[in-house]
């Protein structure tokens, strides 16, 4: 039994340092993109109003490629913009033989959808509301599930492009697109 004992401290030990290996913080850029503008990508809805013109003025969803279909100028990429710079491209595309001084507001009408994974109550798509943080996501998800770990959750979001994952606090903030997984606890 006791020639056993060490065998047995090395894999626990190993054991251990596998689950330790997994950990991956949140990277700083993480924190970073909460401040900055919100940027459109697919799944958004849009409410472009050009005042004066009841006809272009309307919803629109940005698409898979990452454009709206406007009328008149057709399709005008969105995917990166911010609001201003997208109310910008709009006008910037009516002036060129359509409207002499088009006055457009853009605003976000429907945020595209968080995803929630694992040990939750119903994983899938739930819709993403300003403010919502991880803990509301889950609780929206159906609540944790009897084995869920309860204390942090890892996040999965685009940031200039790149994928990032990195484990943040339930009470951490969400971004539209994020994917939530939470994880089962050991005990």
């Amino acid at each position: 039994m006791m020639r056993f004992l060490p065998i047995l401290c090395a894999v626990l030990s190993a054991l251990l340092l596998a689950a330790c290996s997994s950990y991956q913080p949140a990277p700083a850029a993480f924190h970073a993109s909460l401040g900055k503008p919100y940027l459109l990508d697919s799944g958004d809805q849009i409410r472009v109003t050009v005042f004066g013109q009841e006809g272009l003025t309307n919803t629109y969803s940005v698409d898979q490629a990452g454009y709206i279909a406007f009328p008149l100028v057709g399709s005008i990429p969105a995917r990166g913009y911010t609001l201003k710079q997208m109310e910008a491209a709009i006008a910037a595309k009516l002036r060129k033989g359509y409207l002499r001084d088009p006055d457009v507001s853009v605003e976000v009408e429907r945020y595209r959808p968080v995803f929630i994974m694992g040990e939750v109550g119903g994983a899938g798509q739930y819709s993403y509301v300003p403010g919502m943080t991880a803990q509301k996501a889950i609780a929206a998800a159906g609540g944790f599930s009897p084995r869920a770990y309860q204390g942090n959750v890892d996040v999965t979001r685009t940031i200039n492009g790149k994928v990032m994952t990195g484990r943040v606090l339930i009470t951490d903030p969400l971004l539209p697109g994020d994917t939530v997984y939470v994880r089962e606890r050991l005990f």
